[in-house]
Order: structure tokens, then C-alpha cells, then sequence
């Protein structure tokens, strides 16, 4: 499939870039030379964009698939500066620092009947009220991301956009949507957030 400036393979167990996904993919706020962690890597898409802008770049994701799926990407499109990592948020990372930290969320509300028993299901799984992993990742962050650093991230109005701003703010953050794009039943939104 061709997707923006790639081509890429796809999975039915991993997530197939959207509308959120080039939402990220095409609004990276990266310099040369920074150093760049996307959490939730997927396909390997937006780490393949940001590939454009720097060499050093870790991508993780809790679906195996998922590192499968983006290590035949890469290769694909000979791309040899992305390292994979397997593990749920920041566990694989330990305690590096990064200047700038990229997560399409999984934001979609859930109920027992919306879960899919497959890997799938940690792509869009966001708990009753959508934000489980949003929170867990906010609180987070800020220990893996450098000073002047930014956090990019996607979510749904679904989820509570000003929800998050208002932890981000609590965080010690400067926080904005940067993006939007409207759908019919919800937001999709880009949340730039800076650490001051």
C-alpha cells in the first residue's frame, strides 16, 4: 500500500494508518539531530516520517505483530536508523531521555462487547471513559523527555481533549491542539505540548 511518501505492508493484528495516523506523521515538530521516541509504532509509519527529519529514533509497541509488521517497513524502504523495541509504554526505555516523544493514543472508549481478542485490540482499547492509557502515559513522560522537549500526540474529543490539557498544564507543560479534523461523531486531535 502506498502510504504518503512510503510504500508499506500491512497486518489484519496491526493497526492500518489512518486519518489519525497522518495527522502525527504529518506535523512532526523535529530537528535534525534530536532524539526521538514514538510509542505504539504500529506500522512503523510515523517513525518512518520522522525519519526524514533525524537519524536517532527508538519506536516501541506492546503488539509484537506490530515491531514484525514495522522491521519489513523499514527494510522496504531502506531505513536503517530505527531501533525497535518491544514493551508496554516506557518499560523498554528504562530510563532514557529523549527531546521529542510521539504516541497516536489508543483513545476510543470501551466496553467489554468493543474488545477484540487479538493484539488489535491495543490500538484502540481506551478503557470506559478512553483515557487508561492516556493517563498512565502522561504521568509518565515527563521522566523520559528531555528539557525544551515536546510531546506530539494524538487523541479524541471522545477522550476528553480538555482533560488532557489541563494535566498537561498541571504537568508543567505549555499544551495546545495544533491540528483537528472533524468527523461525524467525533475530534480527532493533535496535541502539541511543550516542557518549559
Amino acid at each position: 500500500m502506498k502510504a504518503g511518501k512510503f510504500e508499506i505492508e500491512t497486518d489484519e493484528l496491526v493497526y492500518i494508518p489512518s486519518d489519525d495516523t497522518f495527522l502525527l506523521a504529518e506535523n512532526l515538530e523535529i530537528k535534525e539531530g534530536q532524539s526521538v521516541l514514538e510509542i505504539g509504532t504500529g506500522s512503523g509509519l510515523v517513525s518512518m516520517y520522522a525519519s526524514l527529519l533525524t537519524d536517532n529514533i527508538t519506536a516501541t509497541d506492546i503488539n509484537f505483530n506490530a515491531l514484525e509488521l514495522a522491521e519489513k517497513n523499514f527494510k522496504l524502504n531502506n531505513i536503517n536508523t530505527i531501533k525497535l523495541e518491544f514493551g508496554d509504554l516506557f518499560e523498554p526505555i528504562k530510563n532514557e531521555k529523549f527531546d521529542v516523544i510521539l504516541f497516536n493514543t489508543p483513545y476510543l472508549p470501551t466496553d467489554s462487547e468493543d474488545i477484540i481478542n487479538d493484539d488489535l485490540n491495543y490500538a484502540f482499547d481506551g478503557g470506559l471513559n478512553g483515557r487508561n492509557v492516556i493517563e498512565r502515559f502522561l504521568n509518565e513522560a515527563p521522566n523520559h523527555l528531555n528539557d525544551k522537549g515536546i510531546i506530539q500526540m494524538i487523541q479524541s474529543s471522545l477522550s476528553d481533549t480538555e482533560k488532557t490539557l489541563d494535566m498537561l498544564d498541571n504537568l508543567g507543560f505549555i499544551a495546545e491542539v495544533a491540528k483537528s479534523e472533524r468527523f461525524f461523531f467525533e475530534e480527532i486531535v493533535l496535541i502539541n505540548a511543550y516542557k518549559i
